[in-house]
């Protein structure tokens, strides 16, 4: 099992910063990606960004030139730092993880999802 904390949510005025942050812990033998989605009130659930193992970070067009996955976050850790915000930006955003846990010889990949951080930006 993997718990997903996340922080740094909040209100902010339109053209302002936030930076989301996530901590994986639990019992799994290694974390192969993580990923932050978001779900606005009457809209489908939808990837931002997310980052490999190794360091390969992908961001969903509305994301890009915005929004960024530090490369250097300590390990089990995903961080979003969310540059010029726009009121279409409000939203709960999640952290996501997939991970491998082993049972026995077997490794098997599971994917768990964060309680979620309200991000509300004001125009």
């Amino acid at each position: 099992q993997v718990q997903l904390v996340e922080s740094g949510g909040g209100l902010v005025q339109a053209g302002g910063s936030l930076r989301l942050s996530c901590i994986a812990s639990g019992s799994f033998f290694r974390i192969e990606s993580m990923a932050w989605h978001r779900q606005a009130p009457g809209r489908q659930r939808e990837l931002v960004a997310g980052i490999t193992r190794g360091g390969a970070a992908a961001y969903a067009d509305s994301a890009k030139g915005r929004f960024t996955i530090p490369t250097d976050s300590p390990k089990n850790t995903v961080t979003l730092q969310m540059n010029s915000l726009q009121p279409e930006d409000t939203a709960k955003y999640y952290c996501t993880a997939r991970a491998l846990t082993r049972a026995g010889t077997d490794f098997q990949e599971y994917a768990y999802w964060g309680q979620g951080t309200q991000v509300t930006v004001s125009s």
